[in-house]
């Protein structure tokens, strides 16, 4: 079997700004090469997906030094934005683009920006092998939204997790995301202020440097609406650590403006902790990933960019007693029919054995 270039941000190692995309992709070359498909990884360092020419020229002299017919796995936050880049090895290449999030789709964007994006992200889908999307809703946007006629479907694995007992069964509240605009962590201090006669706290644990003005807004948000006592920003958490948040946790809030999966979901659910988030992207389908035992369901869907139903939503949840015991025993029964890492890395590498050309 062949070798497998990944072609990832060169930021996949750097425990201070972890990401989704840079977990999925890290388990991912650690279950494909654990099931027997040799992966050679390729980090490339960069302000992706607007590199700068230090970068751009990085990439161009790695894809380069490549033999002819290489196999390339290339994440689309790296390649998706130089077609001018991509498009003159994927002639001589085997590329597959794996896309984590549309690029036009991140929030914060002005309208000349995304449409850039946008435009530069089409040019590269169409000149590649293959397009690999994290859920089916990331591929059917793709394929309507940029004409393609085949999006392959990878979503991320959930690892085995031991069962959260809480806090008192309602008030302790987590979000785990990095703080940037996307993920809509203002909206949910605004829906929070909006419940501050109840009982509760708020840990929102995550990256704070991608966006530095976004954070101090943020800090001064909580601050005048009086809650700085009550949410806290932690930072991101590893390890231990995090396991011990998600332990003390009794609801999971993901209150995000844009999502393609939401692997923070299944995470949650892993450990039978209910979840409150936004109804946007693929987030239904990882809140029913597996099919649901007796109908039920492990959480809230609520519209996006919408703090009043965020705050009726939270309002219900801390004041409902029989639907917070509904949630858990449904986040419970969730726990043992997600789909594991294996799984994910399985479906990867029957997309490298096509891009390969074998059976």
């Amino acid at each position: 079997m062949t070798t497998t270039c990944f072609v990832v941000p060169g930021d996949i190692g750097d425990l201070s700004r972890p990401s989704g995309g840079n977990t999925y992709d890290h388990r991912v070359r650690q279950g494909l090469m654990a099931a027997g498909w040799p992966v050679r990884e390729m980090a490339v360092p960069g302000t992706w997906p607007r590199p700068d020419i230090v970068a751009r020229s990085g990439l161009a002299q790695s894809l380069s030094a490549l033999p002819d017919g290489t196999a390339v796995l290339l994440d689309g936050l790296v390649g998706c934005g130089v077609p001018d880049v991509v498009i003159p090895q994927a002639n001589r290449l085997r590329i597959a683009v794996l896309v984590h999030l549309p690029l036009g789709d991140e929030s914060g964007l002005s309208s000349g920006p995304a449409a850039e994006l946008d435009a530069l992200e089409r040019e590269t889908l169409h000149a590649v092998d293959a397009v690999i999307a994290t859920s089916s809703w990331a591929a059917r946007r793709l394929t309507e939204h940029h004409g393609l006629t085949a999006v392959h479907v990878v979503p991320p694995g959930v690892d085995p997790a031991p069962l959260a007992p809480g806090t008192d069964g309602a008030s302790r509240l987590l979000c785990v995301a990095s703080v940037t605009p996307r993920k809509g962590l203002d909206r949910l201090v605004t829906a929070l202020a909006s419940v501050s006669d109840l009982s509760w706290t708020c840990d929102c644990v995550g990256p704070l440097h991608t966006d530095p003005v976004y954070v101090a807004r943020l800090r001064q948000q909580i601050d005048e609406e009086g809650l700085s006592d009550r949410v806290w920003m932690t930072g991101p958490q590893h390890g231990e650590e995090l396991s011990a948040s998600y332990a003390a946790a009794d609801l999971a809030v993901l209150p995000s403006l844009a999502e393609t999966y939401g692997m923070v979901i299944t995470e949650s659910l892993s450990r039978g902790i209910p979840v409150l988030a936004t109804n946007v992207g693929g987030v239904p389908e990882a809140m029913s990933q597996a099919p649901a035992p007796h109908g039920t369901v492990p959480g809230i869907l609520v519209p996006p960019d919408d703090p009043e139903a965020l705050a009726a939503a939270l309002r219900r949840w801390l004041t409902d007693h029989e639907l917070r015991q509904t949630l858990r025993s449904a986040a419970r029964l969730r726990r043992d029919v997600l789909d594991g890492w294996e799984t994910t890395s399985q479906r990867m590498g029957a997309v490298l054995d096509q891009l390969h050309g074998e059976p």
